[in-house]
């Protein structure tokens, strides 16, 4: 694990799943350790999950519309509002204050920004090691701009990325 103060990461082709079970351990290690980390997550909406993707779809269709649309609990739609939710899922969200201030520590954005792009990053920035998470694509996926689509967000807004 990097010492620099901020872990960057490149959600592209990445499981969501995998890469949110790092990201959550990540942060709750350096939470537990006194660490001052902060990570960030770039090109949610290229993150996939794996699956047919009529059954995905229908998965994440559930559970928007699970509860009261006006009363919530809300679940996101967006794609960098889903990958947070997820990490927030494999974090003591709902126990302690520190899952809660594991997650403030958690940036999620769609697309790439400027000062993050090349191959040199800014001061106190690291990149994160997902050796251990690379997999080859599954034969079956579904991005999660895909999945946002499918819920009703428009896709104009990434899609220029």
């Amino acid at each position: 694990m990097a010492e620099a103060g901020t872990i960057v990461y490149d959600a592209r082709d990445k499981i969501l799943g995998r890469l949110a079970s790092l990201v959550a351990k990540q942060l709750m290690v350096a939470r537990k350790s006194g660490r001052e980390q902060r990570v960030i997550i770039y090109n949610a909406e290229h993150a996939v999950v794996s699956g047919p993707r009529t059954r995905v779809l229908a998965d994440y269709d559930f559970k928007y519309k699970l509860n009261h649309p006006r009363k919530g609990p809300f679940y996101p739609r967006m794609p960098d509002q889903i990958l947070k939710r997820t990490v927030r899922g494999m974090l003591p969200y709902q126990k302690n204050s520190s899952g809660r201030a594991a997650l403030r520590d958690l940036r999620v954005m769609i697309g790439q920004p400027t000062n993050l792009s090349g191959d040199d990053l800014p001061e106190g920035h690291a990149w994160g090691d997902t050796s251990g998470i690379e997999r080859p694509l599954p034969l079956k996926f579904v991005r999660l701009g895909e999945i946002s689509s499918s819920l009703g967000v428009d896709a104009t807004r990434w899609e220029g990325e």
